[in-house]
């Protein structure tokens, strides 16, 4: 009896097992025929999947290392609260500004010109900078106060206490600006060594030793910038060419800001830049009527008609090459408010984002010997004494229509670092077009 009951438990599972082997052989079957493309897609999906998961990842970790030259703490002078700026109510609006916990936003400052900052105020006179091209944030914390200890959760700002000063100034073409501003004896440290700087002031400052050397954008002196309590380091696009500067510098406590005033497509635009450093230094006021008058030789030269004179800028370097502006430059922009012609009206690429090209000495003959006026531009190598010291450097020149004609000029050799001297460049370029004499001009001065 029980081997017979036993008999028939072993046939009802030797059934199953074949009912299972088949049903599993036909599954392996349509998987085989039709099921393929499914675990292909399946798979592609998981790959893609983990790409978009390792993207996601670099875009954050780029955003980290992008906000670290801008962060870190140096007492109460320069302190990052948060991680990243990943939330898009705290980028600036049109109408609000970036939304900062425990602070309520009042007004924006308004810009004519400049396209590449922002600056916004908040009650209890707290103050928002905000450099547009790297999303870097700086908050001017009024005196005797404190930043809002909201702002710990999830904003990346760094924070600057007033008074804001101990500075590290690396961007020479902006120290006239501080100049301007009264603000000189903000700066505590200079890139340039004493006889670098065309700026009386600066000059005399270092001499003074008010103002210190504290070494270029790619080799500042570590040591001398933390025993001097250095605040903030300010830098320009140079610095892009050197990343683990501004990497120490953040280690060392003190945060970095890069001005791109550079960047501005307007020429006035570079001089805004004024109201950026005056919000910097609580000195707005003193700003505006720097920038007034700077919008005041820009209107009345563009009140005057126009003319069709062509002008060419230049500069020879040392191996032979004739480097001038291409045409989307803010150099031609200039010649152009001031009522000339640019001669090379659609030279370089405007979306390289480099301003000058070198072409060869026959290539520049060929397209500007017939140019009404020719400037030489003294910005790299401190210019030239008269039209013989011009000539000599390119004797080519000598057939050049303007060079015939008596209208061959020079730029001061101070204008790189004379943010301010744009205004009255373009005034001294008008005087030039319309037959002025050297002494009305600032910039410009006639090679005999």
């Amino acid at each position: 009896m029980e081997e017979r009951m036993t008999e028939k438990t072993e046939e009802r599972i030797r059934k199953r097992i074949s009912c299972l082997l088949l049903t599993g052989l036909l599954l392996l079957g349509l998987t085989i025929s039709g099921g393929c493309s499914l675990a292909s897609r399946t798979e592609e999906a998981q790959t893609a999947a983990k790409e978009s998961q390792i993207a996601a990842a670099g875009a954050r970790t780029a955003s980290a290392e992008n906000q670290t030259a801008a962060a870190e703490e140096m007492g109460t002078a320069g302190t990052e609260t948060g991680a990243g700026m990943e939330n898009e109510e705290s980028l600036p609006g049109e109408d609000t500004g970036p939304s900062l916990p425990g602070l309520a936003w009042e007004g924006r400052m308004e810009l004519q010109y400049a396209e590449n900052f922002s600056v916004d105020y908040y009650e209890g006179g707290y103050t928002l900078l905000t450099t547009i091209p790297d999303g870097a944030r700086f908050l001017i914390v009024p005196e005797g106060k404190e930043a809002p200890q909201e702002l710990a959760e999830g904003m990346s700002v760094t924070i600057l206490s007033r008074p804001v000063e101990r500075l590290y100034l690396v961007s020479s073409s902006v120290m006239d600006l501080f100049c301007a501003l009264d603000g000189l004896s903000a700066v505590s440290f200079s890139g340039q060594e004493a006889d670098g700087w065309y700026i009386d002031e600066a000059r005399e400052a270092m001499e003074a030793g008010e103002l210190v050397y504290a070494g270029k954008y790619n080799k500042p002196d570590y040591e001398l910038l933390l025993s001097g309590s250095c605040s903030l380091a300010i830098e320009n696009r140079m610095i892009s060419h050197a990343p683990e500067v501004t990497e120490k510098l953040a280690d060392f406590g003190i945060p970095s800001l890069i001005e791109y005033s550079s960047y501005e497509s307007h020429p006035l635009g570079r001089v805004e830049w004024v109201k950026f450093f005056g919000a910097l230094l609580g000195k707005e006021e003193k700003a505006e009527e720097i920038f007034a008058e700077q919008t005041r030789i820009l209107d009345q030269v563009t009140a005057e008609e126009g003319t069709d004179k062509t002008v060419a800028f230049f500069y020879i370097t040392s191996n032979g090459l004739v480097q001038v502006r291409q045409s989307s430059d803010y150099v031609p922009k200039m010649i152009e408010l001031a009522g000339g012609k640019y001669i090379f009206e659609d030279l370089g690429d405007p979306d390289s984002g480099r301003s000058t090209m070198n072409m060869q000495v026959e290539e520049f003959y060929e397209g500007a010997k017939d140019a009404d006026y020719i400037i030489y531009n003294s910005a790299i190598d401190g210019g030239v004494p008269d039209l013989d010291g011009l000539i000599d450097k390119c004797p080519l020149l000598e057939d050049f229509r303007a060079v015939q004609e008596g209208n061959a000029w020079c730029t001061a050799r101070d204008l790189y670092q004379q943010s301010l001297s744009i205004g009255y460049l373009i005034g001294d370029i008008h005087t030039m077009l319309q037959g002025g004499s050297e002494e009305e001009m600032t910039y410009l001065y006639h090679l005999d």
